[in-house]
């Protein structure tokens, strides 16, 4: 890319990029994930590029339903829509303050700011007939369905507890995609769309209401891409490249992949969901709705790649 022309990225931070294993996920523990990772990311916007940093939440937000639980008896329980706005202003702060003592070490001019996103959904969404968003800790079967009772759906998993699923829909519209844009035109480094943005649905005279599910973070941060023609979509993950069958003898690594040629590698089962599916499917829509590059790596192997020495791109069909 012509590094003299101004350039937006979407960056999409994984959830190692917060939580690095099992053992480690305190907030310290968690703060310690983030700098390592906006180290990465700082070297990224000094040379030159404007930054929209998205970011997973499906941990943080199990933690504060796991707490309301066990606080049943005494606080009030907190809906979905709130845990998610909760998460996004929490992690939004340890990105700003690992980014800003980042830009200090470098002499960077910059600042972050965190914006609390909303994300239009609709109500119709086959989703909301088909719950299948794991969330929270596992329950006995009693009080799966007690809780059934109340509304909320329950599933057993693999012989380890029954757990509340909810719908998955698809991102509609960025509700604060303008405030989003004119902090980019000024300058900032924008921290948004976190956990894939609170979903919201619209009412018929217009008024926004939160809805218990939840956004897929890759498929909203393509359309906030798409939403404000960033040049790029960047989706950082646990490894360097996407592969083809993954974890076997049979293993190859991909540089570079167009759109047709990464729907033949999905038709044929490739990529797993949960895990490496939706991140090319989110690139493969950025570039159908106009999008120019994707870009998918780990977070040590931006710059590089960035470069063309790593990294799997998704391009655009000649």
């Amino acid at each position: 890319m012509d590094n003299n022309k101004k350039r937006t990225a979407v960056l999409a931070i994984g959830g190692n990029s917060l939580i690095i294993d099992k053992t480690r996920k305190t907030i310290p523990d968690q703060f310690d994930a983030v700098k390592q990772t906006m180290h990465h990311v700082a070297g990224m916007i000094e040379n030159g590029w404007d930054v929209i940093i998205t970011h997973g939440n499906g941990p943080q937000v199990g933690f504060i339903l796991r707490r309301s639980e066990i606080a049943i008896h005494e606080l009030h329980p907190v809906p979905l829509d709130y845990c998610g706005a909760d998460t996004q202003g929490a992690i939004g702060y340890m990105i700003q303050k690992a980014l800003r003592n980042e830009f200090n070490k470098r002499n960077l001019d910059k600042q972050a700011v965190t914006v609390v996103t909303q994300v239009l959904v609709d109500q119709k969404d086959p989703a909301f007939e088909h719950p299948s968003k794991p969330i929270g800790s596992f329950v006995d079967e009693q009080t799966a369905i007690e809780r059934g009772n109340e509304g909320q759906v329950f599933i057993e998993d693999a012989g380890r507890g029954w757990r509340r699923v909810v719908p998955s829909p698809l991102p509609q519209k960025i509700i604060e995609v303008d405030a989003i844009e004119s902090l980019i035109n000024l300058g900032f480094i924008v921290i948004a769309v976190g956990g894939g943005g609170i979903p919201v649905i619209e009412k018929k005279n217009k008024e926004l209401r939160g809805v218990e599910a939840v956004i897929d973070k890759d498929y909203a941060s393509s359309l906030l891409a798409n939403s404000i023609n960033a040049d790029l979509l960047l989706i950082s993950t646990a490894i360097e490249k996407v592969a083809l069958n993954f974890n076997t003898p049979q293993q190859t690594w991909i540089d570079k992949m167009t759109v047709s040629e990464a729907e033949q590698y999905i038709n044929k089962g490739h990529f797993m969901p949960g895990s490496m599916l939706p991140k090319v499917n989110a690139c493969i829509e950025f570039i159908k709705r106009g999008g120019k590059l994707a870009l998918i790596t780990d977070p040590p192997n931006i710059q590089r790649a960035l470069k063309g020495d790593t990294g799997t791109w998704i391009v655009p069909d000649k």
